[in-house]
């Protein structure tokens, strides 16, 4: 009787994925996972390390953390592109900013052409540097983090979907979080957006299902990123214990996650948010 071998899950070869927010974090750890399961992946960052404007276009960003980010030269998005095409993958990095619709549309556009289309878009790009209770929120850093974190999927989305359509193998990953799910002390711009995202995910579940779109949505939990590397010890070490597994995850815990949500294995799964957290939202003591 024959036998059957061992099956090459989660295998993206020729599939070709962009990620927004890729110059760090868990778009970075994204990109290299999904390369490492065959992709060909197209890095995206409003931030770029040659671009020798680079401090001008953090502070621009109004984001504190893009800026002190920059300012330490952790802006690896070339170097990742770099990294990718070492493993045998095409990769290039561009400079997109999410809120720019025009420039949204004309990089995907060049990448689809360049790349021969887009199967899959992990929508990562965001901002989380916002915090102050509800008296003290900003309306203008609230109106920024709708714009990127929220308008900026959205932008994505609706750019990258002919493509996604066109190639009848589309897989839209939204990055949520538990401050989505759970609400955030101190993070209601953040929260909001992480929630709307929720919604937008599972209204492009709904529409793209008849065109083999599945749509996603990843919530993560403490991950042990640069932005949480460079929050105070004491609160890292509540957020931790606040984890049923008592330790922060790492990128690499997202990214494989985001690999199976892209994963022919998934394709009947479509309009869930996933959590990735370690067991945050569980009634932990």
């Amino acid at each position: 009787m024959a036998t059957l071998g061992p099956m090459a899950m989660f295998d993206l070869s020729g599939k070709v994925a962009l990620v927004t927010g890729a110059s760090r974090g868990l778009g970075r750890a994204d990109c290299l996972a999904l390369a490492r399961a065959g992709a060909d992946v197209v890095v995206t960052d409003i931030l770029l390390e040659s671009d020798p404007h680079l401090l001008q276009v953090a502070e621009k960003t109004s984001s504190v953390l893009a800026q002190v980010m920059a300012a330490q030269d952790v802006v690896y998005a070339e170097q990742t592109a770099e990294e990718i095409r070492q493993l045998g993958r095409r990769s290039k990095a561009y400079q997109m900013d999410v809120t720019n619709r025009k420039q949204v549309y004309s990089v995907i556009a060049e990448a689809a052409a360049e790349f021969g289309g887009i199967d899959i878009l992990v929508n990562n790009a965001g901002n989380i540097d916002h915090l102050g209770q509800l008296v003290d929120q900003s309306p203008e850093l609230w109106e920024r983090d709708l714009q990127v974190n929220l308008s900026g999927a959205f932008n994505c989305t609706q750019a990258a979907w002919p493509h996604l359509r066109e190639g009848g193998f589309g897989r839209l990953i939204f990055m949520s979080s538990v401050a989505g799910t759970l609400g955030g002390f101190g993070q209601a711009s953040y929260s909001a957006t992480k929630a709307g995202l929720l919604g937008l995910m599972r209204s492009a579940a709904l529409e793209g299902a008849r065109h083999g779109i599945t749509s996603n949505a990843i919530v993560p939990g403490v991950i042990a990123t640069e932005a949480f590397n460079t929050s105070p010890p004491g609160m890292r070490e509540r957020m931790v214990l606040r984890t049923a597994m008592r330790e922060a995850g790492q990128p690499e815990d997202v990214a494989h996650a985001i690999c199976f949500l892209a994963s022919p294995e998934a394709g009947y799964i479509t309009g869930v948010a996933l959590p990735v957290a370690g067991g945050i939202d569980l009634f932990t003591f």
